[in-house]
């Protein structure tokens, strides 16, 4: 099979092109384009009703896309094509087992349908925490031992990719804790690349370096949270606001002018794109009496983004984490 603009790069997991999931006249995800770096932690941040678990579904199978393409691990998938079993695990939706078998007895049920060992069940529950309590009945156990069991059926098969959709969902904050510290060793120590959603902006901030934020089913922004925090903006005071903002309508700079503190407020842009500007406005006998240049918080930068998607495109192509990345199997 050939792959065409850097579809099969072994330092991106995930990628889709153009991914659509219609149910009639209803676009659940639209037009998504993702580009996930191997070996770290991507985080799926968006909304309740964005998309998140439908991308999700979309990646592993479970639903058809209605358009567009997708990559895993350098192999295409669709409809027609799936990734050889083993090689993705996911928990969607929460975790799935059964109450009435014990921890051990439930991955040992998932090993032996994968023709894995019986020695898998025992070391992806010491590997989860789940040392101790294999077995209890998993129906007796604690909402982040059930995520803990729900992670450890994902990982049993050793997956180079493992998708959790809302992780911490509904753990106390101790669970939270510990479930955040086990997903980011996993990506550390043993190379796994990790798509987690979540609504939550601090949680996601806490494991992942590299997010996509997506809204009403579109890809609002991809990158890092950092830079996303950097697009705050600038205001400028000067001696005639009227003729700058008629200068800068000219360059197709964006502005609005704050009555409040007679500013003129521009989007945020780099050092020596402000410098240019300043010695633009010199040059045509203004004077500028203030340069002062605001970042967003990260909530002020979030909820701009999924509380007026219209006014968003996503960012180009992300940087490779850096982690170890797992051999290729």
């Amino acid at each position: 099979m050939t792959y065409t603009d850097g579809n099969n790069d072994p330092q991106l997991a995930v990628v889709t092109q153009g991914l659509v999931k219609a149910y009639g006249a209803f676009k659940a995800v639209d037009g998504l384009n993702l580009q996930v770096p191997a070996g770290g932690v991507y985080g799926l941040l968006g909304p309740n009703g964005a998309g998140k678990s439908t991308t999700m579904k979309l990646l592993l199978g479970l639903t058809k896309p209605t358009a567009g393409s997708m990559w895993l691990l350098g192999q295409q998938v669709g409809k027609k094509t799936t990734i050889q079993p083993g090689r993705v695990g996911s928990m969607i939706e929460g975790p799935s087992f059964y109450p009435g078998l014990s921890g051990l007895d439930n991955c040992r049920m998932v090993a032996d349908y994968l023709g894995l060992p019986v020695s898998a069940a025992s070391e992806v529950l010491t590997k989860v925490g789940l040392r101790g309590y294999e077995k209890r009945k998993a129906g007796a156990y604690s909402l982040g031992m059930k995520q803990r069991l729900g992670i450890a059926v994902a990982l049993i098969s050793q997956p180079e990719l493992l998708l959790l959709d809302e992780p911490t969902n509904g753990l106390d904050a101790e669970a939270v804790v510990e479930v955040r510290q086990m997903i980011m060793d996993l990506a550390a120590s043993e190379g796994v690349t990790v798509i987690i959603s979540s609504h939550i902006l601090s949680e996601v901030e806490k494991m992942a370096p590299m997010v996509g934020i997506i809204a009403d089913g579109h890809l609002l922004y991809q990158g890092t949270l950092e830079n996303l925090r950097e697009e705050g903006h600038i205001d400028l005071r000067v001696s005639d606001p009227g003729l700058v903002a008629e200068m800068l309508e000219t360059q197709g700079i964006q502005h609005e002018y704050i009555r409040k503190s007679a500013t003129l407020r521009i989007p945020g842009m780099p050092d020596p794109q402000i410098g240019a500007l300043v010695t633009r406005l010199v040059s045509h006998g203004l004077q500028v009496y203030r340069v002062a240049s605001e970042r967003k918080s990260l909530e002020e930068a979030f909820l701009e983004l999924v509380e007026n998607p219209q006014n968003h495109v996503a960012q180009g192509p992300v940087k490779p984490f850096g982690h170890k990345q797992r051999s290729a199997r």
